[in-house]
């Protein structure tokens, strides 16, 4: 069971079997089937109504088999809203050729054979194994397995990178078809195909005709640029948008390093982001600050990260953002408290940090649609 209705305000609802899902969303990432500091209740009470966890990381350890025997990755990891699993295609190419990495993947027009950045094993992926993992795992969402090109790949490489990812995107929807659509615990698995191509214009926009073309339930933006360029990103829904379909779900991913970034995107028509970026930042010492006001994210400071190590903040018995409905705001710990747990390496300190981080991205995202739904409702 999957669904998604786009309202005339632009923002939306997707529907799945353990849940809805109300968009603009942002999506908290569990890479290895948890949200990094935190247990399933600290990110219910970020109010997040889905989070990512990763294939590649996840067939690694503990395996893609043993999570399906544990109930698949939701039960796994006691969390009872929806999830969505990524191909594992992006940590795979993320160590080939065009990272510098290429002794650890060899690219055939069939799959990819790479070595385990864990213990050295070789490994094979192809668009049927990614399906099948992505099958145990359980997610709700799944993704086409695809080669993700690095920007800085030749014209012709790029060529033939997209044709494989056309290819692997027809045989990942065979596959999927031959699974019944259905995890191995028995519910509903809808696929999201990917439109790579670099940063070419002709070739995103052939990518996007034919993954639109192709019976998915939702559609994602993938590459090396997309979330890592704001500016190229934009550029690349430019160039596609008008071939984007307004029934299907529209992904950016790894998108979201800073607040800013999916206000621009959400604005630009993008329906779901995630990005490892709140926990990460969280945990070296920045805190997200600002507000939406009419449409545009405003901060005093820089990328609207706090960056709590600072000086300035030594005895400052302010938490970390006045009006900031998180746990850690709303309990009262002080900036002057979070800086020395930071400054001590507490652990305390990455719970506390990556609570207001990823509930700050998963406000801001509410107040998106909210302000939509005011500016629709007054015109």
């Amino acid at each position: 069971m999957f669904g998604f209705k786009r309202n005339k305000d632009k923002t939306g609802l997707i529907t799945t079997e353990r849940g809805q899902i109300n968009t603009p969303v942002f999506m908290p990432v569990g890479t290895a089937a948890t949200v990094k500091a935190l247990d399933s209740k600290d990110i219910e009470s970020t109010k997040a109504e889905i989070i990512l966890a990763n294939t590649y990381h996840l067939y690694l350890r503990p395996g893609d088999k043993h999570v399906a025997k544990m109930g698949g990755v939701s039960q796994y990891m006691n969390w009872n809203k929806p999830m969505l699993t990524d191909s594992g295609g992006f940590q795979v190419f993320s160590l080939g050729q065009g990272n510098g990495g290429g002794s650890l993947v060899k690219i055939d027009e069939l799959g990819v054979t790479f070595k385990s950045h864990l213990d050295g094993t070789t490994h094979r992926f192809t668009p049927e194994i990614a399906m099948d993992i992505q099958k145990n795992l359980g997610a709700d969402i799944i993704m086409a397995f695809d080669e993700c090109t690095p920007d800085k790949a030749d014209n012709s490489y790029t060529r033939e990178a997209l044709d494989r990812t056309h290819r692997w995107a027809e045989q990942s929807i065979a596959q999927w078809e031959k699974n019944g659509k259905i995890s191995a615990q028995g519910k509903a698995q809808a696929l999201f195909g990917i439109i790579q191509g670099a940063r070419s214009k002709d070739l995103r926009r052939e990518s996007a005709k034919f993954i639109c073309s192709l019976p998915f339930s939702g559609i994602a933006l993938g590459g090396e640029t997309i979330g890592y360029n704001m500016e190229g990103t934009l550029e690349v829904i430019e160039w596609i948008k008008d071939l984007l379909p307004a029934d299907k779900p529209i992904y950016t991913m790894g998108l979201g390093l800073d607040p800013e970034n999916i206000v621009k995107a959400f604005l630009a028509g993008v329906d779901m982001a995630d990005c490892v970026a709140p926990t990460r930042l969280a945990r070296n010492g920045a805190l997200y600050f600002g507000e939406l006001r009419g449409g545009k994210f405003e901060s005093e400071f820089e990328k609207g990260r706090l960056n709590i190590n600072g000086e300035r903040f030594k005895g400052d018995k302010g938490v970390i953002m006045e009006g900031c409905d998180c746990y850690t705001c709303q309990s009262g710990y002080s900036r002057d408290y979070l800086r020395h747990l930071y400054r001590s390496k507490e652990l305390s300190y990455y719970r506390l940090a990556s609570i207001h981080n990823v509930r700050f991205m998963v406000r801001l995202s509410e107040q998106i649609r909210k302000e939509r739904q005011k500016n629709a409702s007054s015109s």
